[in-house]
């Protein structure tokens, strides 16, 4: 994905990873059951990306694209509130369903090419569970 990150605003960066994911999840076999999906409300939350493994288990994915990897990178940045506020807005996502699915939260961190080097893409599986 070379054009990675043309675009100039932070939110059309931040759907560029997104799309970007969105596919990579997909060519791994995860179906998309939604996709910023946000809590009514002031507080609350924004899933990215829910997505759903062949066996069932629901996994919320948190995208989270970075310019370079100081300052800890994506993963860094998906702190104990950032985490509070997935989990809020997983609860709400599952609060209509009759029978609550195995879930997972799961973080994809979308770095742009520079320096000669490719745009990244690592996906951390199971980074957080809705009990944390």
């Amino acid at each position: 994905m070379a054009h990675l990150f043309t675009k100039k605003t932070t939110k059309a960066r931040g759907d560029e990873a997104e799309d970007w994911a969105l596919a990579h999840l997909q060519a791994q076999g995860l179906k998309l059951l939604a996709r910023q999906f946000q809590t009514p409300g002031r507080g609350g939350g924004e899933l990215d990306l829910i997505m759903q493994e062949p066996d069932g288990t629901v996994v919320f994915v948190e995208v989270r694209a970075r310019r370079d990897a100081r300052f800890g990178g994506a993963w860094a940045s998906v702190d104990a509130r950032k985490r509070a506020r997935l989990v809020l807005a997983a609860r709400h996502y599952l609060s209509t369903w009759t029978q609550l699915p195995a879930c997972r939260f799961d973080v994809v961190g979308v770095t742009p090419a520079q320096c000669g080097q490719a745009a990244q893409l690592d996906w951390l599986q199971a980074a957080f569970f809705l009990e944390d």
